[in-house]
């Protein structure tokens, strides 16, 4: 079983507070669990309305498999999003 999982650091531009950041990052991880069948939480920057960090996981029996769903969630992230991605980190267990 191999276990992937991704960081990224995302900037929201068109945000003026937190609600509006909570609002735009519920639509995101609501889209990207029902699309690619993904776990999806914010994990850091939780006070600060125009950045976020979200971790992204997927289970598979092939890393081929997971790297394939994860980029295609990072994808989705980059056309279909309101925010800018940064820094992305991949872990594998």
């Amino acid at each position: 079983m191999i276990i992937g999982s991704v960081r990224c650091e995302l900037l929201i531009y068109d945000v003026h507070s937190l609600k509006e950041k909570r609002s735009v990052l519920k639509s995101l991880q609501t889209r990207l669990k029902h699309r690619f069948n993904l776990a999806v939480a914010e994990t850091n920057f939780q006070d600060v309305w125009q950045r976020a960090e979200l971790s992204i996981v997927t289970v598979s029996n092939q890393k081929v498999i997971c790297e394939r769903e994860l980029e295609r969630a990072l994808k989705f992230i980059d056309i279909e999003s309101e925010a800018e991605r940064t820094l992305t980190t991949y872990e594998w267990l």
